[in-house]
């Protein structure tokens, strides 16, 4: 497909495509690693599993020393990111509504950055049939102007004939590299939207995780006790 009707006919336009392509596929493949490792976040058990418990600064400096025995850098995760943060705090902030506040904000910048982390990508997809387009452009004005230059000689019918089949040709070649070019970038597009819904849907459990398991195990009379 690159080298339709010989290697005379090649256009370098594809191979910028698919570099193009590669790069935003490995990219893809990055993130969707780095999505199933910040999944294990969610299976470390950092809580007790008394139905009666309740959290509170005392109890809140415990699951934070659980925490940092299990992981070695609990920031990297986006799940402990958010657990540290509150608990950290949990005493500072005073009541439910305040904590609540607290992780509902680290969530909105969880979100803004996982839409930032999808700029590059976007430019990508944009690129490629841009590229697609281009090759098309320069394939026809090749192949129309060596026409016209054997039309402006006066040829006769069967360099006339001959020339349209270089014509033809190149037509082929040029619409090829929109065909790549378009084909790659749907399949990107279809790859990226996989990965970010799950990543979306990754962020939606996080923040489940933390309303069952902190704010749910919250009495405002225990996050203004005395420390012990």
């Amino acid at each position: 497909m690159f080298f339709h009707g010989g290697a005379e006919h090649r256009s370098t336009i594809p191979y910028y495509t698919v570099f193009l392509t590669g790069w935003a596929l490995a990219i893809v493949f990055v993130k969707w690693k780095k999505l199933q490792v910040q999944r294990r976040a969610l299976e470390v058990k950092i809580l007790p599993d008394d139905p009666n418990f309740v959290l509170s600064p005392r109890t809140a400096r415990e699951i934070l020393d659980r925490m940092y025995e299990k992981v070695d850098s609990p920031r990297r995760f986006v799940l402990f990111d958010r657990i540290e943060r509150a608990l950290s705090n949990l005493k500072n902030l005073g009541n439910i509504s305040a904590v609540a506040e607290c992780l509902n904000n680290q969530a909105a910048n969880d979100d803004n950055y996982l839409a930032s982390s999808y700029t590059v990508l976007k430019g990508f997809i944009w690129a490629i049939p841009v590229l697609g387009f281009i090759g098309t452009v320069i394939g026809l004005s090749t192949a129309v102007g060596g026409f016209g230059t054997v039309v402006a000689q006066g040829a006769d019918i069967e360099q006339l004939k001959s020339s349209l089949g270089g014509v033809t040709g190149g037509l082929a070649v040029a619409f090829e590299t929109t065909l790549i070019a378009l084909v790659a970038a749907l399949f990107v597009q279809l790859v990226m939207t996989f990965v970010q819904n799950k990543e979306e849907l990754f962020l939606d459990d996080c923040a489940d995780y933390c309303h069952r398991n902190l704010i749910a195990k919250m009495k405002n009379v225990n996050l203004i006790e005395p420390e012990a």
